[in-house]
């Protein structure tokens, strides 16, 4: 009798504290768009599977931390619609080439983002709708080139490691990937959270390359990692927490700036641009650094560093020699 009356109170007691317990959010619901309209990479090759790399692992990830369940599609005509975006609380892209028709599917797209939706964008994102400035304009660049192959181990600067999205990967780090550098990417526009470190990487060039970055879109938030061209990069389970935290990021369920870094960005052009050009040159890295530091308020002398920086590519001297010279 004693028993089942314990029994009973315990019962009792685990219904009580249920009822008080805080319900848990319900996963948010991502649409996974992996269509290659160019150049496809192997980790969005379904090779006659019903799911290619990207989509079972951002399964898997999205299920066992909770954040958030996916639909798949490698059709964005199809799915990119009005009606279609209404269940759906952010939008993923491993795409190239251009994936909808000039207006309104282009513009669903946008409105989409802007009404306070997520977009995280993986690699080759940045590799997508070239000719169509809002979208360009919406993830703030596009692909200019791979120096550093899939094949190369590279370092890169983490400039924000408390920030949710990268916290997990070190003040500084070394990763085999490809990486891009971008045309059309606006430094005022975005809040970079890491780039190649130009000292502990090969190639060496006299110009930033930014890696990841995060900004806000209207009412929604974008978020961008170029990291994974390698399918060793979607086993990573580093890359899985960098990107589950992106997804919450963009979803706004953590918090983290997003406010343009400016002259941090100009300093990472400073750096690069001296390490290439002292080289070239054969010049005084420390004392170069130093004059082009005093410079750094400069708008228009950082303008010509980074334009000539990207344009000598570090092989023409002629241009590299312009910007010394305009510090004297």
């Amino acid at each position: 009798m004693k028993q089942t009356f314990r029994f009973l109170l315990l019962a009792a007691l685990g219904g009580l504290m249920l009822l008080g317990a805080p319900a848990q959010a319900a996963p948010k619901k991502i649409l996974v768009i992996t269509q290659s309209r160019g150049f496809r990479h192997q980790p969005v090759n379904r090779k006659g599977q019903e799911t290619c790399q990207v989509e079972r692992i951002l399964a898997k990830i999205g299920k066992e931390s909770g954040v958030f369940t996916t639909v798949n599609s490698q059709n964005a005509i199809k799915s990119i619609t009005r009606e279609n975006l209404k269940q759906f609380d952010g939008i993923f892209f491993y795409t190239t080439g251009m994936l909808l028709p000039a207006g309104d599917p282009r513009d669903a797209l946008m409105e989409f983002i802007k009404s306070g939706k997520g977009f995280v964008g993986t690699h080759s994102a940045a590799d997508t709708f070239k000719q169509y400035k809002g979208y360009v304009s919406m993830i703030n660049g596009s692909f200019a080139g791979h120096p550093w192959g899939g094949g190369s181990t590279n370092g890169f600067l983490n400039h924000e490691p408390n920030h949710p999205t990268v916290a997990m990967l070190g003040k500084e780090f070394m990763w085999k990937d490809e990486i891009y550098q971008y045309n059309n990417f606006e430094p005022g526009s975005v809040r970079v959270l890491f780039s190649l470190n130009m000292a502990k990487s090969k190639p060496q060039m006299p110009y930033h390359v930014p890696v990841c970055w995060v900004r806000n879109f209207g009412k929604g938030r974008v978020f961008f990692t170029n990291l994974g061209h390698n399918g060793s990069t979607w086993e990573n389970e580093t890359y899985h927490k960098h990107l589950i935290e992106g997804f919450k990021w963009s979803l706004k369920l953590t918090d983290g700036p997003a406010e343009p870094n400016v002259k941090l960005q100009a300093e990472e052009s400073i750096k690069a641009f001296c390490l290439v050009a002292a080289k070239q040159l054969k010049l005084d890295e420390a004392k170069l650094l130093k004059q082009c530091r005093a410079k750094a308020d400069d708008a228009a002398f950082i303008k010509l560093l980074r334009d000539n920086g990207w344009k000598s590519r570090g092989k023409n001297n002629k241009l590299l020699q312009d910007v010394v010279d305009a510090l004297k």
